[in-house]
């Protein structure tokens, strides 16, 4: 009588829960170190309003990311709005997708092995790190991408409205958290052709109307998010360069944070496609990964608006990730039987085997390795040219009450100036503002909105900490002349200028 297994032991057995343990010690480590860059900025300030001002704010800016916001509203009601806390729901979703990523390889490629390396490879790339450890929306999107490949797989097994229905959650979740993940339905659709096509005996003819219907059914909460957002689209997406071909066969580079990780992972792809085993299901893998990248290509290169940057479909990578999986477990097989055609013991053959994929597992670890810090640190004063924090802490050293502050604004708001360095002064350090007309919160935008005439919203302060963008000694030459102009004439020139690494802090006191 074999003796019961505990319920410890059989958790420690499945397939996700290592994977799940890797990508929350990868994503957790240091995760409060990197400084918030604009883009986290923008979560903690829209995160943070009243629940009316965060609505009113989606009809004008950012309604794609609407539902994200909506999620960290309530998350920062409860835990506060600190970097970690603003940080950990994108490691939790992370460390969700790579469970999804295992599970979804054992039901492609059917081994453990390739199971527990599909999901240990998704913790590898470092873009998959840096979006683990900010604080926008991307990492949930991948987790709900994950979660809906997964479904789609079981309820191609057995297309019943109780398998569809999680199907349909995660892609209602996906598309509203950011609608180009909805391109991931030409990679399933090519998933399901395959399907078709190797069960064409007994394949369920229900799927081809199943499907489709799933399709419309997830879709449907997030025609909102869809008239809202294209009516954005131009403010908020006008940045993005049209694609070249050579931006597309390099794309995987960028995809994954390091050309050597692409390598490695294009060679376990290699390994799973030629290796005998599954190799349609590693097909299937294959399309789901590399279709929407190509959807996206297209559209934006025959669209006025490009979509065509890599954090917009990092979505993408768990299906890499379940494809280099399987070409590590199909090595794992191939050299046990090998092993045991050369009258290999079965535990020797394992063992080799077992070898092998370590070492196919430890190629892309070890690649990713002189990207990580820098992929990963993205965010910090150092890397980002976003010097928010350590602005914050200049003017906090040398505050006085009655201080004023002037930012960038109007044309350079998208830098977050304000709302950056603001987010960083301590609550007793607060200085008036200067040249601003509007509070962000009554403008119904991100940053405050700038005076038309700025010798009426120059205030009283007898001192103003004028911060600009870049590294300058002339920060007064950085400004609107406008702005110069009335600055000069009743403050004369700075006092003290401190560039800080890609913008610029000056005093001006009309007592010194």
């Amino acid at each position: 009588m074999r003796p019961a297994v505990r319920p410890v032991g059989r958790l420690l057995g499945q397939v996700w829960v290592w994977p799940t343990a890797a990508m929350l010690v990868v994503g957790g480590y240091r995760l409060g170190t990197p400084d918030m860059w604009r883009d986290e900025i923008a979560t903690a300030t829209v995160a943070t309003r009243s629940l009316g001002d965060l609505l009113r704010l989606l009809q004008h800016v950012d309604a794609s990311n609407g539902a994200y916001y909506l999620l960290m509203h309530g998350w920062t009601a409860v835990f506060g709005d600190s970097p970690t806390s603003l940080r950990i729901p994108s490691v939790l979703a992370m460390a969700a997708a790579a469970a999804f990523v295992a599970l979804t390889a054992r039901r492609l490629f059917g081994g453990r092995v390739a199971a527990v390396a599909a999901g240990l490879l998704f913790a590898v790339p470092p873009q998959i790190v840096r979006y683990a450890q900010e604080a926008r929306s991307y990492a949930l999107v991948t987790c709900a991408v994950a979660a809906a490949s997964y479904f789609l797989l079981r309820a191609l097994e057995r297309p019943t409205w109780r398998r569809w229905a999680p199907y349909c959650v995660a892609m209602a979740l996906a598309g509203a958290g950011h609608l180009i993940s909805f391109s991931t339905v030409v990679g399933q659709v090519a998933l399901l052709a395959l399907h078709l096509w190797r069960t064409r005996a007994e394949a369920d003819r229900r799927l081809l109307w199943h499907y489709p219907l799933a399709v419309v059914v997830a879709a449907l909460p997030v025609l909102p998010v869809v008239q809202l957002g294209s009516q954005q689209s131009d403010r908020q997406l006008g940045w993005i360069p049209v694609p070249s071909m050579r931006g597309l066969t390099r794309f995987g580079e960028h995809l994954l944070g390091s050309d050597q990780v692409f390598h490695a992972f294009a060679l376990l792809a290699v390994l799973a496609l030629v290796l005998p085993g599954r190799r349609v299901a590693a097909w299937q893998a294959l399309l789901l990964a590399e279709l929407p990248v190509v959807a996206v290509w297209l559209v934006s290169r025959l669209s006025d608006t490009s979509y065509f940057i890599e954090r917009y479909l990092l979505f993408t990578v768990p299906a890499w990730a379940v494809l280099a999986g399987g070409g590590a477990g199909a090595a794992y097989v191939a050299v046990v039987a090998l092993a045991r055609r050369l009258g290999r013991e079965p535990r020797q053959a394992v063992a080799l085997g077992g070898l092998l994929a370590v070492a196919l597992l430890a190629l892309p670890t070890v690649a990713a390795l002189p990207k990580q810090s820098s992929v990963r640190y993205v965010g910090s004063h150092n890397g980002s040219g976003e010097p928010f924090k350590a602005v914050a802490r200049e003017i906090s050293a040398g505050y006085r009450a009655g201080d004023g502050m002037a930012a960038p604004l109007g044309d350079q708001s998208w830098a977050m100036a304000w709302p950056g360095v603001s987010y960083y002064l301590p609550s007793d350090v607060r200085p008036s503002p200067v040249f601003v007309a509007r509070s962000a919160d009554d403008a119904e935008d991100l940053s405050p909105t700038p005076c038309p005439q700025p010798e009426t919203c120059l205030g009283g302060a007898s001192r103003i900490w004028l911060i600009v963008l870049g590294d300058t000694l002339d920060p007064l030459g950085a400004v609107p002349a406008a702005q110069a102009q009335v600055l000069r004439a009743r403050y004369g020139a700075p006092g003290r200028v401190t560039p800080l690494g890609g913008l610029t802090l000056a005093l001006l006191d009309r007592n010194a």
